[in-house]
């Protein structure tokens, strides 16, 4: 039996089942912790969903920024972006929607000591303050309001967290903080422009160079594991600070990659992705 952790997908159905492959993946036996973005720009969102869904149990997938704005696109809340045609015009679209939107925010095990996230988990919260958040919004996702709900929490503010926000602002704030973050600004609030790796701002005379990576702000609290996370493909891999990078650019000309975390030297397995351009 065996856990992994795996990277952004973004609709890259055939690279994923090379990777399975590679992992020689058993579904009856072994776990897939999925970190989210499970759709768009791939050419293959449609099969990657009916695949993921099929997997039953055997597949943990959080939810990240595409795929929330898949369930906004159903709504008619936002514009679905071309890559997505076949999936929207599929006969089972409702029904693949509606086990989307019954996917985690956030993913925890004890045991293991390992939780997933798509972006993190913002440096203000600890750990019992993410489960409670994570909770919230996926009663919405999962609500026959949800619709209501997704039309009042898109937008980039409030950005700092505060536990006696209005309801829809707090709302707002998780699902931003779990779906979109990536820098802190020095007062602690977050940022959701600047999208490079670290190293690119180091030195410059411009506003991001005093930005912060979530998981390297003075004062974020101590969780009491580690996390894993995608969303930062320019970041790549990155293992440091109790934290686990596992977007590696699938749809963007890189790899798709994977981690098992049911050992004790996790290392990261990957293969090239096919599916760019």
């Amino acid at each position: 039996m065996a856990t992994y952790a795996i990277g952004d997908l973004q609709g890259c159905y055939e690279p994923l089942l090379r990777l399975l492959e590679k992992l020689r993946f058993d579904p009856a036996e072994d776990t897939l912790w999925f970190a989210g973005d499970l759709v768009n720009r791939g050419k293959h969102s449609l099969e990657t969903l009916r695949f993921m869904r099929s997997l039953g149990k055997a597949a943990i997938c959080v939810l990240g920024n595409h795929d929330i704005s898949l369930i906004a696109a159903f709504h008619d809340l936002r514009k679905p972006h071309k890559s997505l045609k076949a999936l929207v015009e599929a006969p089972d679209y409702a029904e693949l929607i509606e086990w989307v939107a019954q996917r985690p925010i956030l993913h925890t095990d004890q045991q293991l000591g390992y939780a997933i996230s798509h972006a993190g988990i913002p440096p203000q919260w600890d750990m019992h303050t993410a489960e409670t958040c994570a909770r919230e919004v996926e009663q919405m996702l999962a609500s026959p309001a949800r619709a209501v709900w997704l039309a009042q929490v898109y937008g980039d503010l409030p950005d700092v967290w505060n536990s006696h926000l209005p309801l829809f602002e707090r709302h707002r704030y998780i699902l931003n903080a779990f779906t979109r973050m990536r820098y802190c600004r020095p007062d602690g609030s977050l940022e959701f422009e600047a999208k490079q790796h670290p190293d690119t701002y180091a030195g410059k005379n411009d506003k991001n160079r005093k930005l912060i990576p979530w998981f390297n702000y003075p004062t974020k609290h101590a969780l009491g594991m580690t996390i894993l996370f995608g969303h930062w493909s320019t970041l790549g891999y990155y293992a440091g600070n109790k934290v686990i990078a596992l977007d590696t650019g699938c749809v963007w000309g890189g790899q798709l990659s994977a981690i098992r975390i049911d050992t004790n030297n996790p290392t990261l397995i990957t293969v090239e992705c096919t599916e760019y351009g």
